[in-house]
């Protein structure tokens, strides 16, 4: 799917933002487009003052001190490293509230994108580690519940203060015992479901992402909301696009529609995740006869494209931004103290998100055939 021109301006100038200066050619790649895309798109961002152009470069509006200036640290040394996946733009706004954060209290920062590889971040993190960084703020990409738990030991035996963004391990694990910020996305699900319930929707489809720890706890709060409430009469569950599965779309086979899952089961709404996919899908069942909202109801869940479609869609917004910055306030406290047993109590944070009603949702009508 053709990622909006916005939400792709706005991962250049979280880049940018973030690192100080990119290369034009090494952005295209990271984020999939052309060098003339890119090139076109830095123009722009320049011409509104977000950032500055230089030869196949992109700078920062702000200052940035060169860590390879005579005489000072290595890149990451005495900094705190920020480690999150590439091509997730999900977490840009939690990196600038950690960065806001951790820049008022005088704190060098160092992001790294890890890559899709199997055991990036691990990878990243040693390194980081051996270069002296003094914290360490991270969301790993997690695609599957069992590439998780494989991260679970090298983790675990970090030894520096290590705060998780946007992850929520699992419990009786090692690291249930690990600093954690997090979305409370069993309240997101609920919000999305209570509105459409209200309504007066009985029949409900959750077209979700299966490839993080967020998609798979919207995944199994839906279920467990949809199965307790008395009023749904019906509900169910597929991806949200064909390469949003933790395997290869080629390994699952062809799988069902929206808009013909919604035929199917009689349904009259439908929570989508996440908001880039959720415009896709109400441009293509439009495509196929279903309107949104006079025939479907749709509340989208991520909040960061949902209200520029033809049809701005409600939707339940995580505090992304609110999630960087206790996160990273998390880490100060931690760095004030030894790191040792009697540290303080560990924290698992939970902030809620809220839900953004546009009017893509309405009382109910029959589903055309």
């Amino acid at each position: 799917m053709r990622e909006p021109v916005e939400l792709r301006r706005r991962r250049i100038l979280s880049a940018v933002q973030s690192r100080g200066s990119v290369k034009v050619t090494d952005l295209a790649a990271e984020l999939a487009v052309s060098v003339v895309t890119l090139r076109r798109d830095v123009e722009e961002l320049a011409r509104e003052g977000k950032l500055r152009r230089g030869h196949g470069v992109a700078r920062s509006m702000a200052p940035v001190e060169e860590a390879s200036s005579p005489g000072r640290a290595p890149a990451d040394g005495d900094a705190i490293a920020l480690v999150v996946p590439e091509r997730h733009s999900y977490l840009n706004e939690t990196l600038h509230g950690a960065r806001s954060v951790l820049e008022a209290a005088g704190m060098r920062t160092a992001l790294h994108i890890a890559p899709r590889a199997t055991g990036a971040e691990q990878t990243i993190v040693e390194r980081v580690l051996a270069d002296g960084a003094r914290g360490l703020l991270i969301a790993p990409r997690w695609r599957s519940a069992d590439v998780e738990q494989a991260d679970y030991g090298w983790l675990a035996q970090v030894k520096v203060p290590v705060v998780l963004m946007e992850r929520r391990p699992v419990p009786g694990s090692v690291l249930h015992a690990l600093d954690s910020v997090c979305s409370d996305h069993w309240y997101g699900t609920h919000l999305a479901l209570e509105h459409l319930i209200a309504l007066g929707h009985r029949r409900i489809v959750l077209a979700a992402r299966d490839d993080s720890p967020t998609a798979r706890a919207i995944r199994a709060s839906f279920a467990r909301i949809a199965a307790d409430r008395p009023e749904v009469e019906d509900w169910a569950v597929m991806l949200s696009a064909p390469d949003s599965g933790p395997e290869p779309a080629a390994e699952r086979g062809a799988q069902p529609g929206l808009a013909a899952l919604l035929r199917e089961r009689g349904a009259t709404a439908a929570v989508l995740h996440g908001d880039v996919d959720a415009l896709m899908l109400v441009q293509q069942i439009g495509d196929e006869g279903v309107r949104v909202p006079q025939d479907c109801s749709v509340v989208a869940y991520d909040d960061m494209v949902a209200g520029l479609g033809g049809t701005p869609l409600t939707a339940v917004a995580p505090p992304k931004a609110e999630v960087g910055r206790a996160a990273a306030e998390l880490l100060l406290h931690r760095l004030d103290q030894p790191l040792t047993a009697g540290a303080g109590a560990v924290r698992r944070v939970e902030l809620l998100p809220e839900l953004k009603v546009r009017g893509s949702a309405q009382a109910p009508t029959t589903l055309p055939e």
